[in-house]
């Protein structure tokens, strides 16, 4: 029965509840309409069956244990939102109804509305939608009406937009939902739910964020509470507008809007940040996390549907463009979202203010929980970093430390997480667990670092890489691979009879753009040795994940070797610039207790590939190789990515853009044209970039995000023609004197 699983109820998951004051007896009868509703965010795995309908079971178990009549789950939760190219598998569609299914005949339903997010298809089209359920029957189905198909998403190559707006069609229920529910057909299409207290309707991700989003028609056709099941990805300080689309959504036009998300990594490129809210006449009353490595979190508030009404009566625009709204179609259902044997115990959930997590802290914490989710669920024992001492790897190394910090302390009282950490660090008794009570503790189980020093590296680079390995905790390795590289080039001189020599020594450009990859190389080749065979000689089994540490300029400019130690298995940080990384490791030295970052940071960006002076000090410097700073690199990423620049555009924006540095209009040209030209050569580099957390908006990842030919024009004639004319324009017109008087 649901008592004897109530009362059997674990405490796996940390519950969000808005807290309230019981209301004194001698006011109770004026809070009759009082909801209580909750929402969640849900760590999910793309068809992950089993293991999504447990935590969907989890999360309406704790938001009826808290007393809710309403559940928000997340978008396509059921088989998971990453599932891409498989929701055309019919299979994926088939195990989703077995699930709802299952939550139907195990009672799930009973005394509570659940919301569901899962594929259906009707009449022949596979649509996205939301499956409503309460005591055993569906009460509605409705599909996504606009569906986001731009940057990471492409979901109308999966399903179609539900085109037919504000009307209700008769939906043929599969066997298994006529056998669990005893109903043949259920309604689908575009309408509302009208309770017998309440009005409530849904709308899904990417409709909150369209211009003509349908909370609007909602709103003004009198629905009180409208709600989102989403699968939103993490961007770098992108919560804000999340946040604020919801809150102006329900201060123009008041009521209540209910915000669930997933939260991690589902088996892509996506880390999922959570966040699940509620907000009400335009005030934040209630915020989930936004980093987590739990599975489920519950959030549940109290809304008071009188003071929706109160709200949206004192609104003058509002009554008028209300009283001439189109109707909506309406499904009526016999049950009352306000508990009224308790509710008179019940006010508001009060006002909070939203938390907003500074940059350098999601840089830490997004990465974190992703490499955390890829971990447990890849079957593998750990990571191997190849650490140079540089800032990239060190930002690698400590984001794997702060994964150390967020699971330790989380252990301490999810037991789901305490039994991901015995099983990826093979503890078998539950006792061993004392073993990695310490974030240091679990970084020697989960991370060994491997500093493969040349000739060329220097003694600064080496200290730091051991001085950070053993801040962190990591199991450390120093090794020497110039015997490597030796038999590599003595090869190539014995089959061509020729010696390549470094352009210190009077080489040529090839000669020493090969010698330095040859190193570069070896060093991939060698990572991927240690990870697979460590576990073994430490008497372990399993395998170990290659860490790869290149940051999102690089890979823009194409300033990496194809095949060198970028090639990974995962990059945490190939989504994050050169600048905020420098601001993370200030960040981290003082927040995640690494000292030995500050000095990392302030050192000069070095490859260390080519032969250090008499002295033994470092000639290369990263930005002296690229011929630009990594300041433009990230100015340049933004207005070809986010602002849709070409060479031509780019040049123009930045002769506005840069007029108070006094940058002359032939010095922008010659920096625009050498990006560009750097650009088209190393482009065919994006077609191979190792699968990188996405976390700014300008990232060239040509898997899903950047889609460009892999091979491009480097010389740009017709482009770079027209910069020189624009050039030529501007000196005609004497450009520091029409600079001098505009500033």
């Amino acid at each position: 029965t649901r008592l004897t699983r109530l009362t059997r109820l674990t405490r796996l998951t940390r519950l969000t509840t808005v807290t309230t004051m019981a209301a004194p007896a001698s006011v109770s009868s004026g809070r009759s309409r009082i909801a209580r509703l909750s929402t969640c965010n849900l760590c999910q795995w793309s068809l992950d069956f089993e293991g999504n309908l447990a935590r969907i079971k989890q999360s309406i178990d704790d938001a009826r244990a808290r007393g809710a009549r309403y559940r928000l789950g997340p978008e396509l939760e059921v088989p998971g939102y990453g599932c891409e190219d498989h929701f055309n598998e019919r299979d994926t569609e088939m195990h989703s109804w077995e699930c709802v299914a299952a939550l139907v005949r195990e009672g799930y339903s009973d005394g509570i509305v659940i919301d569901l997010g899962a594929p259906v298809t009707h009449a022949g089209v596979r649509y996205n939608c939301r499956i409503f359920l309460l005591n055993g029957k569906v009460l509605l189905i409705r599909p996504k009406l606009d569906l986001a198909n731009d940057g990471n998403y492409r979901e109308p190559r999966y399903f179609s937009t539900w085109t037919r707006r504000k009307t209700l069609e008769a939906f043929q229920l599969p066997r298994e939902m006529r056998d669990a529910t005893g109903q043949t057909s259920c309604p689908i299409g575009d309408a509302y739910l009208q309770f017998t207290d309440a009005t409530l309707a849904s709308e899904t991700c990417e409709e909150l964020f369209t211009p003509a989003a349908p909370h609007v028609d909602l709103a003004l056709a009198g629905v009180s509470i409208v709600t989102n099941g989403s699968g939103s990805h993490h961007q770098l300080r992108k919560l804000d507008t999340r946040l604020e689309l919801m809150r102006n959504a329900t201060r123009k036009a008041g009521g209540a809007y209910l915000y669930a998300n997933q939260q991690g990594c589902d088996g892509g490129r996506l880390y999922y940040d959570g966040c699940a809210c509620a907000i009400v006449n335009g005030d934040l009353i209630a915020q989930g996390s936004q980093f987590s490595v739990m599975e489920v979190e519950t959030i549940v508030c109290d809304i008071d549907l009188d003071q929706i009404d109160a709200y949206r009566g004192s609104l003058s625009s509002m009554r008028v463009q209300a009283s001439r709204a189109t109707p909506y179609p309406v499904v009526d259902v016999d049950f009352g979202l306000c508990d009224v044997e308790v509710a008179a115990a019940w006010i508001p959930s009060p006002k909070i203010e939203a938390t907003y997590l500074r940059a350098e802290e999601e840089i830490a914490r997004g990465p974190a929980c992703w490499l955390w989710d890829y971990l447990r669920r890849s079957g593998a024992t750990g990571f191997l970093l190849p650490l140079s001492g540089g800032a990239d790897s060190a930002s690698v190394a400590a984001i794997v430390g702060c994964m150390c910090q967020m699971v330790t302390s989380a252990m301490k009282d999810d037991t789901t997480v305490a039994k991901d950490v015995m099983r990826v660090c093979g503890l078998e008794h539950l006792a061993e667990l004392a073993q990695v009570q310490t974030a240091e503790q679990l970084a020697n189980h989960l991370l060994t670092t491997v500093y493969m020093g040349t000739v060329n590296s220097s003694e600064e680079t080496r200290t730091r890489a051991r001085r950070l390995a053993v801040e962190i905790g990591a199991s450390h390795l120093d090794v020497k691979v110039d015997t490597v590289v030796s038999a590599i080039t003595s090869l190539f001189s014995l089959i061509t009879g020729r010696t390549p020599q470094f352009k210190a020594h009077g080489g040529s450009h090839a000669e020493n753009a090969a010698l330095q990859n040859i190193q570069a190389r070896i060093r991939m080749v060698i990572a991927f040795l240690l990870a697979q065979l460590m576990p073994w000689v430490r008497g372990k089994s399993g395998f170990l994940l290659v860490l790869g540490s290149g940051n999102v300029d690089e890979a823009l400019r194409g300033y990496l070797t194809k095949y060198d130690c970028s090639s990974a298995d995962l990059n945490p940080i190939g989504g994050v610039s050169k600048q905020d990384l420098r601001i993370f490791l200030k960040w981290a030295a003082a927040e995640l207790g690494y000292p030995s970052l500050a000095d990392i940071e302030a050192a000069p960006p070095t490859a260390e590939l080519e032969p250090l002076d008499q002295s033994g000090a470092i000639q290369q410097t990263d930005e002296a190789d690229m011929g630009m700073t990594y300041e433009e690199l990230s100015v340049f990423g933004r207005l070809r990515k986010v602002h849709l620049c070409g060479p031509v555009s780019m040049y123009r924006q930045l002769v506005g853009l840069w007029r108070d540095q006094n940058i002359a209009p032939t010095e922008i040209a010659d920096k625009v044209k050498h990006f560009f030209r750097s650009y088209g050569i190393n482009r065919h580099k994006s077609s191979v970039l190792t699968p990188a957390y996405h976390m700014e908006n300008y990232s060239p990842d040509d898997n899903r995000f950047d889609h460009r030919p892999i091979i491009i024009p480097s010389n740009w004639a017709l482009q770079f023609y027209q910069i020189d004319r624009d050039v030529e324009g501007l000196s005609r017109l004497n450009w520091s004197r029409l600079a001098t008087h505009n500033h």
